[in-house]
């Protein structure tokens, strides 16, 4: 009886030995409460005393936190849809009013995603589509910034920034735009094909006009130089003739043997014909 007795009193007093301590780790915070009661907050890592069963420790971030919300649908200045999916930066600087207000993380991130939801949707009504997906996207999300940001104070949290992830067309106006761009380039493309047909027929027009052009200068050219042959060919029987009437009469005489007897022709000629009449010639 004794001895479980002692066992029995040592396993209390080691139960009250550890709920008599609690730890604080690097990056956390907490406030304790006397049965229910706020007494202080700890900031510091350490090991801390308290009073078993009366004192409960509640630990909250020190580090800053994220809130990434889901994306929603939004209406901008000029009546066009916008899905956005904010995501907000924010850390924990009074452990009592964030215990009092919003209890928890998931609290406060449910009250940070509703807070930022209302001022971005407040600043995109505002803002023309084109400008907040181009340069006024800065300058409006620190607007949004700093109107939240008063906002969640109450709750004990500093918000410390506010960004769109991504901002895009609604689906069924991703489908449109597509659609248009297709289209657009389909037509760009039929355009360029066509342009280029005209193109190619111009050059082939110019190229068939600089063909004819050099044929009709080379059959001039040929001609000229068949006219200046004869010529000179004429003028050098002229001088053989003139020299020499039997030998040119020879030479033309044997061009008209060439030019009208082959291998196999067989001439049957008097002994007066004058295409004999220089072969029989002493």
């Amino acid at each position: 009886m004794n001895r479980s007795l002692a066992i029995v009193l040592a396993i209390i007093g080691i139960w009250l030995a550890w709920s008599s301590f609690y730890i604080l780790h690097e990056g956390e915070q907490a406030i304790v409460t006397h049965f229910g009661e706020y007494r202080y907050s700890v900031r510091e890592p350490g090991l801390y005393p308290k009073w078993p069963i009366a004192n409960e420790v509640h630990r909250m971030e020190r580090r800053i936190l994220g809130t990434d919300s889901p994306p929603q649908e939004y209406l901008t200045l000029d009546k066009k849809k916008l899905v956005a999916d904010p995501v907000s930066r924010w850390r924990i600087v009074d452990p009592l009013r964030f215990h009092t207000s919003v209890r928890d993380e998931s609290g406060a991130k449910a009250r940070i995603s509703d807070i930022v939801n209302s001022e971005l949707r407040r600043e995109i009504a505002n803002n023309d589509f084109g400008d907040i997906i181009g340069t006024a996207r800065g300058p409006m999300m620190q607007r949004v910034a700093e109107g939240a940001r008063g906002r969640v104070a109450a709750f004990g949290i500093e918000l410390v920034d506010v960004r769109i992830k991504r901002a895009d067309l609604p689906l069924e106006v991703q489908e449109s735009v597509f659609a248009r761009m297709r289209a657009e380039r389909d037509r760009s493309a039929k355009r360029y094909r066509s342009e280029g047909h005209e193109e190619a027929a111009k050059i082939r027009a110019e190229t068939d006009k600089t063909r004819a052009i050099l044929l009709a200068e080379a059959y001039r050219d040929a001609q000229s130089l068949r006219g200046e042959g004869d010529g000179e060919s004429a003028r050098i029987y002229a001088e053989a003739y003139g020299k020499d009437p039997d030998f040119y009469a020879l030479t033309r005489s044997l061009q008209v043997y060439e030019n009208t007897i082959t291998e196999k022709d067989a001439l049957v000629l008097s002994t007066g014909s004058d295409l004999l009449s220089h072969v029989d010639s002493p």
